[in-house]
């Protein structure tokens, strides 16, 4: 069984293959908004260097937010075009899981964080478990200072990671329990994804291309924007 994954719900963009003996290829790139210039390029890629046809992909997965919603949009759509056309199954996971999953190896509480503009963030709780995380709750959507009051209310050490944990440091820099992630771990990453989303196909948990949908959280800007017009 081989699994491509799409993700570009944040800044980075990247694409990886693999199976039951993990990842093959992969390819990360942060191109500013160029999501859809990148990804097509980078599949093709991945697909070169795994030395596979597009035709032996038997599942496609992909990063379903939330995010930033340009990307989140493109790498969705994609996806979906490119699993309909092949005809095989999807498997969605959130952006904040692949950020959670990556440091899986850590006993502190883990904290991904992703930027969402506006002065805002995307963020989740997890706790190590074995082979991999725990989601502790829902995913949340609130300002810096309310994350900060958050980790106080653990009173556990805390992992905090991703891109919107490095903007905001100065908001969580005097907790003493606090312990920021890597900068290499800013980004969710398809590698994650693959290994992610292989475990769910060995249970057969996926979707049909047109049943999966993004986790937004939030609407678009310029579906805000519209609604302040209107309202006004």
């Amino acid at each position: 069984m081989l699994i491509l994954g799409i993700e570009s719900a944040t800044a980075q963009v990247g694409c990886a293959i693999g199976g039951h003996e993990g990842v093959l290829a992969s390819f990360h790139a942060a191109r500013g908004r160029r999501h859809a210039e990148v990804l097509a390029p980078g599949i093709e890629f991945v697909r070169r260097q795994a030395r596979i046809e597009l035709h032996e992909i038997s599942v496609v997965a992909v990063d379903i937010g939330p995010g930033l919603f340009t990307g989140l949009r493109v790498g969705v759509a994609t996806a979906k075009a490119m699993a309909h056309a092949l005809r095989v199954p999807m498997i969605g996971v959130s952006s904040l899981d692949l950020l959670a999953f990556a440091v899986r190896y850590t006993h502190r509480l883990i904290v991904p964080v992703i930027d969402a503009r506006r002065g805002e963030l995307f963020y989740a709780f997890y706790r190590q478990v074995p082979g991999g995380v725990q989601r502790l709750g829902h995913y949340q959507l609130g300002k810096p200072g309310d994350l900060a009051s958050e980790l106080v209310a653990t009173g556990e050490e805390c992992l905090v990671l991703g891109d919107g944990a490095l903007r905001y440091a100065e908001q969580f820099d005097d907790m003493a329990r606090v312990e920021f992630g890597e900068p290499v771990n800013a980004y969710p990453l398809a590698t994650s994804l693959v290994a992610l989303a292989h475990a769910q196909a060995l249970r057969e948990e996926w979707v049909n291309s047109w049943e999966l949908e993004p986790l937004y959280l939030r609407k678009a800007d310029a579906e805000i924007n519209w609604q302040s017009r209107a309202g006004a």
